[in-house]
């Protein structure tokens, strides 16, 4: 399935059938958008699982080891010292700039997403839900300061001054692989203010998402008049019980996703290209049928007229 350059006269022409459901989907406007890490691949962000859903990378940090092992601490800050730059200077994708193109026309009343690298708001989207957090911020869990990750990156700096280069490989959410040894001496700064511990300000695997945000998104989904998957597996179950929750409520549930997601069984039509480049044909098609010439109307002959053979 493609989009071809050439999109043609009618609405829909160059669309197979389920792009045309999930064109049409667009056209009806305050559509709730669930994003997840198909859509930042592009931008040079590995993503967690492969076309059939299976883990790609090593097993990421859980909440729980987060907050009772040091070495958890050491091992996650020293990845992170090297992966952050890559998230933190990662430019949006076409797919990023489409979704804030078709916000400001009014066809998304909400961008939820499962990301937290924070491009769609760097592709100019304001209705965003981090579901998962934002990796660009740092709290501290003790007396709940607040930092950016760009100010933690200096402190981490300064208390580690040996460390230079650049790892071989990065990995999701602003991660790397790095020797399991180099972790041993690396040191994590404590909270300015309290000497409290700093973690990232997303959802680690093992934790919930705060019951407010899904309320949020819940009640976004009530009032939408569809939803629509963008490169998301839904594995996970954060993301597929908004889905399960769309279904019920009647609401039309599409996906744009590479490989097998855990909901294919609810999905009304489901396109199986980058997400990003068939929402940035999506949009570039929208502007050609706008500069396009009106299609001059036949004039209409009465039947009357056809009848007696006057026309």
């Amino acid at each position: 399935m493609t989009v071809p350059t050439d999109v043609g006269e009618l609405p829909g022409a160059g669309l197979r059938a389920d792009g045309r459901r999930v064109s049409d989907l667009f056209d009806r406007g305050e559509l709730v958008v669930l994003t997840g890490a198909g859509l930042s691949t592009a931008c040079g962000i590995p993503d967690y699982r492969d076309r059939d859903g299976r883990w790609k990378h090593a097993r990421p940090i859980y909440h729980q080891d987060f907050l009772r092992f040091a070495s958890t601490r050491r091992r996650y800050w020293l990845r992170s010292f090297f992966g952050w730059p890559v998230v933190d200077r990662a430019p949006p994708g076409a797919g990023h700039r489409a979704l804030a193109h078709f916000e400001s026309r009014g066809r998304i009343a909400l961008v939820v997403t499962q990301n937290v690298d924070g491009l769609h708001q760097k592709a100019g989207s304001q209705r965003v839900l981090e579901l998962h957090g934002a990796l660009g911020r740092v709290v501290c869990l003790a007396c709940g300061r607040r930092d950016s990750r760009a100010v933690v990156q200096e402190w981490l700096a300064a208390a580690n001054p040996g460390l230079t280069g650049v790892p071989p490989l990065t990995a999701p959410d602003g991660d790397a692989e790095m020797a399991e040894a180099l972790a041993d001496g690396f040191h994590v700064p404590d909270c300015p203010d309290c000497g409290g511990l700093l973690k990232p300000d997303v959802v680690f695997f093992g934790d919930g998402v705060p019951r407010p945000r899904v309320a949020a998104v819940m009640a976004a989904i009530d009032a939408a008049k569809g939803l629509l998957v963008i490169g998301s597996s839904l594995m996970v179950y954060s993301g597929f019980r908004f889905v399960e929750h769309a279904h019920r409520q009647g609401k039309p549930v599409m996906a744009i996703n590479q490989g097998k997601t855990r909901a294919d069984h609810l999905l009304e039509a489901k396109v199986e290209l980058d997400c990003g480049e068939f929402l940035h044909g999506l949009r570039r098609r929208e502007a050609l049928q706008a500069a396009a010439p009106p299609r001059r109307r036949l004039k209409e002959v009465p039947m009357e007229r056809r009848l007696s053979g006057e026309a």
